[in-house]
């Protein structure tokens, strides 16, 4: 008997995490992550801080930090000059996406022909990091409220499609909310949470201070044991209890 209860103690110990450990210090399958995050001593000033552990590579945050991405062909630029202040949190939220192992919770498989297999949605981005970035694009044009389509390529870049006049970014993203969610398809959630609460990411970080988004990725991915597996775990303890 006193073997059953030491598994029993066993299966409540590891119920939680058997849907956990797979979404902790993961890359994207998508077209330039690496396969398995790991060092790189040579990532390029935004991307710094992923340096100890980046699903990204030198190259990749390097051609991050191009006014026309040659990631993506895609320019930030498309409404003439982006303040620079405005064009940093871009590229921050590249590197973010492009070099962070803490996304885990956050992917989802899609089904893309151009080879990405999956994308992250509704990563919760902290107060302060929309709050700034909507603050410091006040003065940059856009022509869209979502960047993920719709462009014009005949050019081989970016370009603002037919009718889709500039204007500056609160003219399509009236609040914070609206910018960290609109501008990818729901990428990021705008989260109410604030930075150091322990319950949202943050889109850069000072390396000197270590990796903040660790300890919340796996928050977000070590739910309470499903309510059908508690439910059958409690009721395995109470045959017990009787047979004992």
């Amino acid at each position: 008997m006193e073997r059953w209860w030491q598994l029993l103690l066993g299966l409540w110990t590891v119920a939680p995490i058997w849907s956990g450990d797979e979404l902790l210090n993961v890359c994207m399958k998508a077209k330039r992550h690496k396969q398995e995050p790991g060092p790189e001593d040579q990532l390029y000033e935004e991307c710094i801080p992923w340096k100890d552990n980046a699903c990204c590579t030198a190259s990749t945050s390097w051609e991050a930090h191009l006014d026309v991405s040659l990631l993506y062909n895609f320019s930030l630029v498309h409404c003439g000059l982006m303040m620079p202040d405005c064009q940093k949190h871009f590229i921050q939220a590249v590197c973010f996406y492009e070099c962070s192992p803490n996304l885990g919770p956050w992917i989802q498989q899609v089904g893309d022909p151009r080879g990405q297999g999956e994308r992250i949605l509704d990563v919760p981005l902290c107060r302060e990091d929309c709050e700034q970035w909507w603050a410091d694009c006040h003065t940059s044009y856009t022509c869209k409220s979502n960047w993920h389509g719709s462009w014009d390529w005949s050019r081989g870049k970016s370009r603002c499609p037919a009718r889709a006049p500039c204007h500056p970014f609160p003219h399509y993203f009236p609040t914070p909310a609206d910018l960290c969610e609109k501008i990818w398809s729901n990428s990021f959630k705008a989260s109410p949470e604030r930075r150091n609460s322990g319950r949202c990411l943050q889109k850069w970080f000072e390396p000197a201070q270590g990796n903040p988004n660790v300890a919340v990725a796996r928050l977000f991915a070590s739910p309470a044991p499903s309510w059908g597996l508690s439910c059958t775990l409690m009721a395995f303890s109470l045959s017990l209890s009787f047979l004992s």
